[in-house]
Formats: structure tokens, C-alpha cells, sequence
């Protein structure tokens, strides 16, 4: 039986991925080894890898975190300026989730949602 899932992220400065996540999402580091971080905040956890030459631009790393407080979350990190991605403002797709998107500094997109 399956139970959850934690997806694994590469990071190139651990220090930037530690403020992002705890800054922006309120995330805790729960275990720091060194070249691997595990990050958590409520039933959410990531990891993150050392990757220190990875080149941004060519990252195609994807998480979708499910909410029930899309509302509430959306509008906290536009007070306090995080880094909505340009393409991913809050809409309502066709599959019945109201979504939005943002990009960690390693180019990692993060997608949240909830159903309508």
C-alpha cells in the first residue's frame, strides 16, 4: 500500500533554497545532511539534492501541492512579494482546479492547487 509521496528537487546553494522555502511558504527544514535537505510544512514534504552546477534554465523539476486555503495562501504571498510566476496567476483550469504557479531560485516550478 502506498502512502505518500515526497518529491526530490536539485538545488544549487542550499542557503537560497532554505530561505525561499521558509520565507515564502513557511516550510521547516526538518533534516539537514549536508548536500541533502528535507523540507516540511503541514503533510507536505520535499527533498532537495546538492546539484551545484545545475543550469536553471535548463531545469524542468515540477511539484503540484494540493491546498485547501487557496485563497488564504494566494493572497499572503502577494503581500509579502513572492515570486508569482508571469504565466501562472491565480485562474481556474478546465479540469476543475483553481491553480497557481511560482518558481523556487533553481528554476523548480511549483504548482498549487484546489478543487472547485
Amino acid at each position: 500500500m502506498l502512502t505518500s509521496v515526497s518529491p526530490k528537487l536539485p538545488m544549487r546553494d542550499k542557503s537560497q533554497t532554505l530561505d525561499f522555502y521558509t520565507r515564502h511558504l513557511d516550510f521547516n527544514c526538518v533534516n539537514d545532511y549536508g548536500d541533502y535537505l528535507i523540507m516540511r510544512k503541514d503533510d507536505v514534504e520535499i527533498h532537495f539534492f546538492a546539484f551545484p552546477n545545475l543550469d536553471p534554465t535548463s531545469n524542468y523539476g515540477q511539484v503540484y501541492i494540493r491546498t485547501d486555503s487557496m485563497d488564504t495562501l494566494y493572497q499572503k504571498l502577494l503581500l509579502i512579494g513572492a515570486p508569482i510566476h508571469p504565466n501562472g496567476k491565480l485562474t481556474i483550469k478546465p479540469w476543475g482546479q483553481q491553480e497557481f504557479s511560482m518558481l523556487d531560485p533553481d528554476n523548480n516550478l511549483l504548482t498549487f492547487g484546489q478543487n472547485i
